[in-house]
This record gives C-alpha cells, sequence and structure tokens, in this order.
C-alpha cells in the first residue's frame, strides 16, 4: 500500500449503485477538501475497469449493495487484483458481524453511512497514513490492547503524533510484517514481498500478536484500529 501524504491530490473511486450516494459523498468531500480527485462507478464492473483505467488511484470507496455481484465478493476481487489499493467500505449497516467479515475480506476501514461529515474525513486520513479505521463501537468490543499501548496511543493523539509501531515495542521488519498483514496478506504473499523466509514471517507475526495482545490477524487489525498506529510504507 502507498501511503499518501494528505497535502498532496487525491484520486477516489467512489463505487455506489445510487446516484444520490453518490452526488452526496461527492458533494461532501469536495466541500471538506478540494483536493479530492473523485471518479464514480455503479457496480463491481464498471469499479474493476475504473480502477484499471487509473492506476493512480489511492483509495477506493466501496457500497455492499451492489446490483451485480455481492458487495463481499467485490471487495475480495479488488484485493486480489489490486492487493496495493486500499479498500474502504462505506455501509448502511453497522452490524459488527458485517464489519469483521470486511476486514477479514481485507477492507483497511468501515464506515457507516450515518457517520458525520468529519468523521468521514478524519477516517479517510487514518487510512490514507497506512493506518486502520473501525467504528467506535467495533473498537469498544475488544478488550485485548494492553493498557501501556493504550496510554502510548492516547499520549500521542493528545499531542497532535501519530503512535509509530516502535512506541509499542515492535522492530521495523515487525512493522512492516504488520503493515502487510493489515492489508490482508497470508504468510507467503509477506515473504515474497519483503524477501524473507516464510518461518522468519512466522516468528515475526507470533511477536506482533504478543505485543497487541490478540490471538489471530483480525484482532491484530482491530487492535491496530484502536491504537490508531501509523504504519510503514513496506520497501
Amino acid at each position: 500500500m502507498r501511503v499518501v501524504a494528505w497535502g498532496s491530490s487525491l484520486k477516489i473511486l467512489i463505487v455506489d449503485d445510487h446516484p444520490l450516494i453518490r452526488e452526496a459523498l461527492r458533494h461532501v468531500l469536495t466541500v471538506l477538501d478540494d483536493r479530492f480527485d473523485l471518479i464514480e462507478a455503479q457496480n463491481c464492473a464498471e469499479a474493476l475497469a475504473a480502477v484499471d483505467d487509473n492506476p493512480d488511484l489511492d483509495l477506493v470507496l466501496l457500497d455492499l449493495a451492489l446490483p451485480d455481484v455481492d458487495g463481499m465478493q467485490a471487495l475480495a476481487r479488488l484485493r486480489e487484483q489490486h492487493p496495493g489499493l486500499p479498500v474502504v467500505v462505506l455501509s448502511a449497516s453497522e452490524q459488527a458481524e458485517k464489519v469483521m467479515q470486511a476486514i477479514d475480506a481485507g477492507a483497511m476501514g468501515f464506515i457507516p453511512k450515518t457517520s458525520s461529515n468529519q468523521l468521514l474525513l478524519n477516517a479517510l486520513r487514518l487510512v490514507l497514513s497506512g493506518s486502520v479505521y473501525l467504528p467506535v463501537e467495533v473498537l469498544h468490543q475488544h478488550r485485548g490492547t494492553p493498557e501501556h499501548a493504550l496510554k502510548r496511543a492516547a499520549e500521542a493523539h493528545q499531542s497532535g503524533a501519530a503512535l509509530l509501531p516502535r512506541d509499542i515495542g515492535l522492530t521495523a521488519r515487525q512493522a512492516d510484517v504488520l503493515a502487510l498483514l493489515v492489508q490482508g496478506k497470508p504468510n507467503k504473499l509477506i515473504c515474497r514481498d519483503l524477501n524473507l523466509a516464510e518461518g522468519t514471517v512466522k516468528i515475526h507475526v507470533t511477536a506482533i500478536l504478543k505485543a497487541l495482545n490478540v490471538s489471530n490477524r483480525t484482532q491484530a487489525v482491530i487492535a491496530v484500529g484502536k491504537l490508531g498506529l501509523q504504519l510503514p510504507q513496506p520497501g
């Protein structure tokens, strides 16, 4: 995933079959920030074509209620064909089960359509910086994050600074692994991207789960979102 500087021009694809929703999003986003370059698609087929035609896309906003395929299938196709492009689900549903299903499928965020305009902007900022956005209700359900990490996150947010992986005890390489893990990549792809042996990646993943006090990858993604952890761009 390419980490994007917020001050630069941003190209975003809006995928929703309702013209009024697309127009509302266009209005909100351009009012909030005139640097947005917005592209629209009304179904999965148009979305995939738009991504192919615009290799400089920074983000996809994806509705799950699409007319041609199930929204989760659309998410899976986008993540499979363009693994470096962050996809944020923008949905009328606020069910925790649906949120977790989207995160499991590789979404970098889940924003309920009932969210305020400012929350939408803040969520996009977070995702474009390399982190994950999840609804507050889902974050509150996760109790595993270590207290010292939560305290460090609060201190960082109060000072306006980003919480970095090293602040919770992760090494630079572990941070790279976590960044790819959050993108939904399996160990084999992480090995390839970072030129590491699979055994080494497994060791790093174990250390990451321990540092976040979680037992699986999905919980790790939740913890990253809860901490507002700014992840690096692997390379």
